[in-house]
């Protein structure tokens, strides 16, 4: 029997294929993934993965979806394994329809004439004809091996090309019209697309669905994308998605970007996760298909007004949808960039510390609500209370839209702009400090840099752990006099110490006489991270480096350029990790937001 390829697609979505396989296979978490036992042949050494959508085995190379799991597993026929997951998903099962196979026949057919359409354009690209477009890939930074990677190519500059050269291949203008190519005009079919640079757009699996093309000489739409047809709908389907799932697989974040040549310079770049809708807003449908492959996609559209209004409705639209296990987060592109020119003007490190920055949804939304809006009289106030609330209210999951209501007020309140005192409204009365002749309490600098300094030991106290990453920032560090010592002792005892282990080390330090600067910088407030149980290591990094940074922020500077040089230098990953903490502690540093947990 032949199914409907929706039907087999929600199916797969239905079925948790951790939670299939996990009734046969004792799974474990290996990072991202769960590996086990493969079933199908002996071992005792584990190498069988489960993703999120497939599984795979390294050793006897068993491979597939649900559906096949069950057909491998069970000895069951494609129908019968479709009839079981279908039940066990609470689907009814598509009543046979002699127009099932004809409809699977002429989807097949519209993908045929369109891996066609691809080559031809990619030909065309190549021939004198594609020079213009050639030049403009050039000039946006892209080598031959992006363009082939990508398969971009040129439409052609006369109507009938693309016609006159399937033609010999058995293409005739009706496939043309159905695959979206052609559309009919006065005088007959036409090309959809001329002079355009043409970007081929697949779906999920990697078939070749539909087509972008940018015309590069004057006249509008500058960006135009193929019609809806029988395998292509502009409102599920994503740039890239079918490049970004294997990425994510890897450990690559999900990034949604506006346009293609954002996904192609982040690809390009590493950021393997780069997917974009096809020139419309994100859709209920696109928030679905971007929470199947990752729980916390990052929102990162451009840095203009536009941009951020964008974003705004992005946000709108995911609302009803969201979950304890399904959000997002926001990160914001200096004003008139976007990622492309990010990435060119700064490389990868500049698109890393734009990621570094990201923001939770809840402070996202409450900036781009707050944006613009008059906070000086209660009426104003009054209207953007109501906006944060009405945001909130959207959210379907009672639980998660309270504590949204919570956190968006709780920033509301605390933005709240202060009010002069009553005397001061008087017309021309002095402020009532200056009245009673009271001077202005003043900060010491020297006491605020010693406050800092026992925050950044007191953190390696507690993680004594994260000592040999950090000596040479200690060394650096103009400490107070009262520290070196102790100072010295820590580098000291992590060099000698055979396990870094946090009691050891006050121990340690109690028994070399440093007991009462112990005991007084044991009762300095920590930033609650560096106790969380579930903080990442990378996490207290960033924390450490960037209370650090607002001792020595010219040190911290340097240590982020050379860490990108390192990492452009061996691709290592321990370095891609430090200079993520170390761009994202510059970050914050330099708008003085480090220590905000760690009150002076």
């Amino acid at each position: 029997m032949n199914f409907p390829a929706n039907f087999l697609d929600e199916l797969r979505t239905r079925t948790p294929i951790a939670g299939l396989i996990g009734k046969r296979v004792r799974l474990t978490r290996s990072g991202r993934e769960q590996k086990g036992c493969c079933p199908f042949h002996n071992e005792k050494t584990p190498s069988f993965y489960v993703y999120d959508d497939h599984f795979h085995c390294f050793g006897c190379g068993a491979h597939g979806d649900a559906i096949s799991f069950v057909m491998q597993s069970e000895g069951a026929s494609f129908t019968e394994a479709v009839e079981r997951l279908a039940g066990e998903a609470g689907m009814e099962m598509p009543k046979a329809d002699p127009r099932a196979a004809e409809l699977a026949s002429r989807e097949a057919g519209v993908v045929e004439v369109l891996a066609r359409a691809a080559a031809d354009y990619q030909r065309r690209l190549l021939q004198p004809e594609g020079a213009a477009a050639r030049a403009y890939l050039a000039k946006r930074g892209l080598e031959h091996a992006a363009i082939e990677r990508f398969g971009l190519g040129w439409s052609g500059e006369g109507r009938g090309a693309l016609l006159a050269s399937l033609a010999r291949e058995g293409v005739s203008a009706e496939g043309l019209v159905e695959a979206g190519l052609m559309k009919q005009g006065e005088r007959g079919p036409v090309d959809y697309f001329y002079g355009r640079l043409m970007f081929p757009i697949s779906d999920r699996r990697g078939r070749v669905v539909s087509f972008g093309g940018r015309l590069l000489g004057a006249g509008e739409p500058k960006y135009l994308n193929g019609p809806e047809t029988a395998v292509f709908s502009k409102g599920r389907t994503l740039y890239g998605m079918d490049r970004a799932r294997a990425a994510l697989r890897q450990g690559a974040r999900l990034v949604v970007v506006e346009g293609y040549m954002d996904v192609i310079a982040l690809h390009e770049a590493g950021f393997g996760g780069a997917v974009a809708p096809l020139g419309t807003a994100l859709t209920e449908m696109h928030w679905a298909e971007l929470w199947r492959v990752s729980p916390m996609p990052v929102l990162c559209l451009d840095g203009d007004k536009a941009g951020r209004r964008a974003t705004l409705r992005a946000i709108e639209r995911a609302l009803p949808s969201l979950a304890a296990d399904r959000s997002l987060m926001v990160a914001r592109l200096p004003d008139d960039e976007d990622p492309d020119s990010v990435v060119r003007k700064a490389g990868a490190a500049g698109f890393a510390a734009v990621l570094a920055g990201a923001r939770s949804l809840d402070e996202a939304l409450f900036g781009l609500l707050a944006e613009g809006a008059d906070q000086a009289g209660p009426e104003g106030r009054a209207a953007l209370r109501r906006r944060l609330e009405a945001a909130a209210a959207q959210i379907t999951d009672r639980a998660l839209a309270s504590e949204m209501r919570r956190s968006l007020l709780d920033r509301f309140f605390n933005a709240r702009p202060a009010r002069p005192r009553l005397a001061d409204q008087r017309r021309g009365a002095p402020p009532l400090r200056r009245s009673l002749g009271l001077p202005r309490p003043v900060i010491a600098a020297e006491r605020t840099q010693e406050h800092r300094a026992r925050i950044l030991l007191g953190i390696l106290l507690k993680q004594p752990a994260l000592i040999p990453n950090f000596d040479e920032a200690l060394v650096a560090l103009d400490l107070p006099a009262s520290l070196t010592a102790l100072r010295a002792a820590l580098i000291e005892w992590a060099n000698c110490a055979q396990a870094l282990d946090s009691a050891a080390l006050v121990d340690h330090l109690r028994t070399s006489g440093f007991g009462d600067l112990m005991s007084s910088i044991e009762a300095e407030p920590l930033p609650s991270i560096v106790s969380r149980p579930d903080a990442l290591r990378s996490d207290i990094e960033a924390c450490w480096y960037g209370i650090f940074g607002l001792m020595n922020l010219d040190w911290l500077r340097d240590q982020c350029a050379e860490q990108h040089r390192r990492w452009r230098e061996t691709k290592d990953a321990g370095h891609w990790d430090r200079l993520v903490s170390l761009t994202q502690a510059l970050r914050r540093a330099e708008r003085g937001e480090s220590d905000e947990d760690a009150p002076d």
